[in-house]
């Protein structure tokens, strides 16, 4: 048994976390101090069972709390380290396809252990890097290691994708369907979900058969090392993941060009998003898993519990600095109930804390760069200028913070329906409120958008709630969700997947049909 087998085991999901747990921050502290003595090492990229260093040299991450914290030197790659990557996929394919599909699910699941003997460690690693609350890191690491295990189940479940099929009544005929791996899978993730949003799609091509290079965000390269040393760890042979850093075009172009590379996942932005979706395919149609953005609404009645839509909405709208394609960024609540509403969520998001959030007092940390404070200052100006500005809105420079990247959570209003606040993702603590007449208008406005990743509702009218189930345009809905109004997903419980212009397959994440998708069918007809 490893030292690290020992160690207390808490169950951390975002629904049933508590910042009452005195056992739980005890355990966080130390993870802190594990961490911090690692900060500022160097980390090299993984290819063929090697860490090696990059070709292009080495860049710093640094962590948007302070600027003056470096995370740590990682190796910086360009085209011929993928190109290296994809030759070590390759050639390792064969054999991990081979591998029975029992010691593929095997390794994964014992990945999935490490994850959560390390969420500590981890959990600090992430907070570090990309700014989490306490609460919001542990959560995503065990999520990661759920997606190992959840999706290791559904293979299970589904006898590995290979099922007998009917014949035409001739005992001499066997059939059979058997889902095939494609080969090599790319796979390029985010930094808001460093660890859960690389966890999962590599965990699922895996466990398909197929061999994975991987590019990390560079705003959070860590969180991508510590998957690929549970990997490792777990006994993953050489070449089967592969792991790529490095800022610029280079490496992802790379990955989207090079002919090697059998299918994709990229989750980000709808326009990088949509652009690789349109652009992948060469010779033929290869796999291309897109996951884009979102502008999340949330839709609340006249009849709805006020307290708890803004309890919803709040929760939503500034987790994690409204950096997640769930995020809750416009919010429609009819006439009659409006000034109510936005009272409650004013007083709510007064009570917010901002600031470092290792320290425990603190649930909003800093966004991920200057970028995204400019972003969120340029659409204060718009709110001002056009509306209203019912709380928030500042560049937050006082003291330590001048050193981090740390804005106010704000609520804005009064705006024309069809402003740019309501169409465009912003990926910042900030939602926009609109007045509307009826329900039937609060849907139409909602669907009004290239978006259709998440969205909510706050009624005590069946037929109401009924209604938006079956007319809203979204693939995750929540109906009168006081931990979040749109967001929360977990693996097993909520399938995760957008429509129209948020993802590209119609198959959800987090659910018993993402392990397919890195797969192809096959029919087998044997005559006996």
């Amino acid at each position: 048994m490893t030292a690290e087998a020992t160690k207390p085991r808490i169950k951390i999901t975002y629904a049933t976390l508590r910042n009452d747990n005195e056992e739980l921050h005890g355990l966080y502290e130390a993870g802190v101090q594990e961490s911090r003595a690692g900060l500022g090492g160097h980390h090299r990229n993984y290819i063929g069972g090697r860490w090696v260093d990059g070709s292009a040299g080495v860049f710093e991450a640094r962590s948007p709390i302070d600027r003056e914290l470096l995370i740590g030197t990682f190796a910086k790659g360009d085209r011929s380290d993928v190109q290296q990557a994809i030759a070590a996929a390759r050639a390792a394919a064969p054999a991990w396809r081979h591998t029975p599909w029992e010691e593929r699910l095997a390794i994964i699941r014992r990945a999935a252990e490490l994850i959560s003997e390390r969420q500590m460690k981890y959990g600090a690693d992430m907070a570090f890097e990309c700014g989490k609350n306490r609460l919001e890191a542990l959560g995503e690491v065990e999520e990661a290691a759920d997606l190992l295990r959840y999706y290791a189940q559904t293979a299970e479940d589904n006898s590995y994708y290979d099922h007998p099929m009917d014949n035409l009544g001739d005992s001499a005929v066997r059939t059979r369907s058997i889902l095939r791996p494609h080969g090599v899978f790319a796979v390029i993730s985010p930094f808001n979900f460093p660890m859960a949003l690389s966890a999962g799609p590599t965990s699922a091509a895996l466990l398909a058969g197929n061999t994975v290079v991987f590019k990390p965000a560079s705003a959070t390269p860590l969180s991508g090392v510590n998957l690929i040393h549970a990997y490792e760890d777990a006994g993953i042979p050489a070449g089967v993941i592969n792991l790529v850093m490095g800022p610029g075009d280079s490496v992802g172009e790379e990955l989207q060009t090079n002919p090697g590379i059998d299918g994709i996942v990229f989750t980000g932005s709808y326009d990088v998003g949509y652009k690789l979706f349109k652009s992948f395919s060469t010779a033929w149609p290869r796999p291309c898993i897109v996951e884009m953005g979102g502008k999340n609404p949330a839709i609340v009645s006249r009849k709805a519990d006020l307290e708890e839509a803004a309890e919803g909405i709040m929760r939503s709208a500034f987790g994690f600095g409204g950096q997640k394609c769930s995020a809750n960024s416009r919010v429609y609540v009819e006439k009659a109930v409006h000034d109510e509403l936005v009272r409650m969520l004013v007083e709510k998001t007064e009570q917010i804390t901002v600031g470092d959030p290792i320290k425990r007092e603190y649930w909003l940390g800093p966004v991920i760069d200057q970028k995204a404070v400019d972003r969120h200052q340029n659409a204060v100006a718009e709110a001002r200028r056009d509306g209203n500005v019912y709380i928030g809105g500042e560049h937050l420079t006082d003291g330590v913070l001048e050193r981090g990247f740390y804005v106010e959570p704000t609520v804005v209003g009064d705006l024309p329906a069809d402003h740019r606040l309501f169409q465009d993702e912003l990926f910042a603590p900030l939602t926009a409120v609109q007045a509307v007449d009826s329900l039937d208008e609060a849907l139409r406005l909602a669907n009004d958008s290239i978006y259709g990743l998440t969205a909510g509702v706050y009624s005590e009218d069946p037929a109401e709630i009924e209604k938006f189930l079956d007319e809203v345009q979204a693939g995750v809905l929540y109906v009168n969700r006081r931990a979040g109004a749109t967001t929360g997903a977990w693996p097993g419980v909520q399938a995760f997947g957008g429509w129209k212009g948020s993802g590209s397959t119609g198959k959800s994440g987090l659910s018993r049909y993402y392990v397919a998708q890195f797969l192809r069918e096959q029919s087998h007809t044997i005559v006996e």
